[in-house]
């Protein structure tokens, strides 16, 4: 306690530090107050408990990421997720469309050139998805306007768009003036925001009358989260270094370079993305069941808690972990600037030999990686099954965990850094942070 008191201590000391932080505070109370101001015409009461089937399946998943504000019909019912799907769309033109690729390679002009097309496409994105929501999610029976169905889409669309506009700005603002990854910070208080609620929705199961276990089973399934946290950390923290030795250059009477560093090489390079994509492909076998000689196979489908689901699931994770660490990690690109900055691996010839060397590491460590990942995207439903109420088993592992794991790290790290900065001790004195001096 008296090492943390301390550490809140020189935090404070830091005046550019103090300042962020309370930044970044007052832009998230502002982000969670405008989570619950509902769209105009709405009778609030009707949607007291939330629009019905926000609780399962990839709905449920952007209800948690809104941190509610999705189920609730609320102006940043959409979020950032139009954002983070633009994102994702610019990134994958980058790695195969020449000019992207081009303006990637052309520092921070090609940077600003890039987020102004993502905005763009977020905006068309949400001119897609504003309408679809609106009609598809809000009940006619909770409208009290006596506006036409044509008008009232159209104003609530444009409330949307310009409330996840407004979100992502918030973003951008937290990312330049406050502390942390302003979009990752958002999306992680969202789904932090729904962590009491399932807490004390698991807490009043074990306490009633048919509840199975009690307090015992309540503290067993506290430890086994607490460990599921702690394999999640190792996961994202996990680095394979590949050491680079730098050639000597003289100039004047100076040397440089002569130096051996390392490349961290993730082993869970491609983060949540391959969860995020495997649960929206795990939709579409829904959809067969509208037809007879299908419905079966949409039976086997039918919940994330059944044998099959969880088999596919776990497949097309490691699948798309190996697609997106193709796409996200380039060795030939990092064979090259190695090469240009005088750099080599030991033991390996510059050019095609160290990016296929990359590349076999890369290979072999996304293996172990990839199975991990699918294991934690699968334990939600398993703690489902051993008897964990619906909303907690979510964050037993799957997208909320890895996400919340990956985003407080990044803050720590960036708040060690402030603190290292200033010669003062960090964060943790007895741990490591990835990043940290020394590793």
């Amino acid at each position: 306690m008296k090492k943390f008191i301390e550490t809140i201590r020189n935090i404070y000391n830091i005046e550019e530090l103090r300042k962020r932080i309370g930044y970044t505070i007052l832009l998230v109370l502002v982000y969670r107050l405008g989570s619950f101001i509902l769209l105009p015409g709405l009778d609030p009461e009707y949607l007291k408990g939330g629009i019905s089937g926000t609780q399962e399946g990839l709905v449920g998943l952007l209800n948690m990421f809104s941190g509610g504000a999705f189920g609730n019909a609320s102006i940043f019912a959409l979020g950032v997720m139009p954002y983070i799907s633009a994102s994702i769309v610019v990134q994958l033109l980058g790695m195969f469309v020449p000019s992207f690729r081009k303006m990637q390679m052309e520092g921070e002009s090609g940077r600003r050139k890039m987020n102004q097309i993502t905005r763009y496409l977020t905006v068309a994105i949400l001119a897609i998805q504003g309408p679809a929501y609106v009609a598809g999610m809000v009940p006619a029976a909770a409208r009290t306007v006596t506006w036409s169905p044509f008008v009232f889409n159209l104003v609530s669309t444009i409330i949307l768009m310009a409330g996840s506009m407004f979100v992502m700005w918030l973003g951008e603002r937290i990312t330049d003036r406050g502390i942390g990854n302003g979009i990752s910070l958002i999306i992680m208080i969202g789904i932090v925001a729904r962590l009491p609620y399932a807490l004390v929705a698991e807490v009043g199961q074990k306490f009633t009358a048919g509840g199975v276990g009690g307090p015992i089973m309540l503290i067993v399934e506290m430890v086994i989260w607490v460990l599921v946290i702690l394999a999640a950390i190792a996961l994202v923290q996990a680095v394979r270094r590949v050491p680079v030795q730098y050639a000597k250059r003289v100039i004047g009477n100076k040397q440089y370079g002569g130096v051996r560093q390392y490349i961290p090489l993730k082993i869970n390079a491609a983060g949540v993305m391959p969860i995020i994509f495997a649960q929206a492909l795990m939709m579409f076998p829904m959809l067969l069941g509208q037809y007879d000689a299908t419905r079966g196979i949409a039976a086997a489908f039918s919940s994330y808690t059944t044998v099959w689901y969880n088999v596919v699931f776990f497949l097309l994770v490691v699948v798309f972990t190996y697609f997106y660490t193709a796409v996200t990690v380039n060795p030939t690109m990092m064979s090259e600037d190695m090469k240009k900055n005088g750099g080599f691996i030991p033991g390996v010839k510059p050019g095609k030999k160290t990016a296929e060397y990359l590349d076999t590491i890369m290979t072999r460590i996304t293996l172990p990686g990839s199975v991990f990942l699918g294991l934690i995207a699968c334990l939600p439903a398993l703690a489902n099954v051993l008897g964990v109420n619906n909303q907690f088993a979510s964050f037993f592992g799957g997208t909320s965990l890895l996400i919340m794991v990956g985003v407080i790290l990044d803050t720590l790290q960036q708040i060690e850094s402030y603190l290292l900065m200033r010669h003062y001790d960090g964060l943790m004195k007895t741990g490591r942070l990835t990043g940290r001096s020394g590793m």
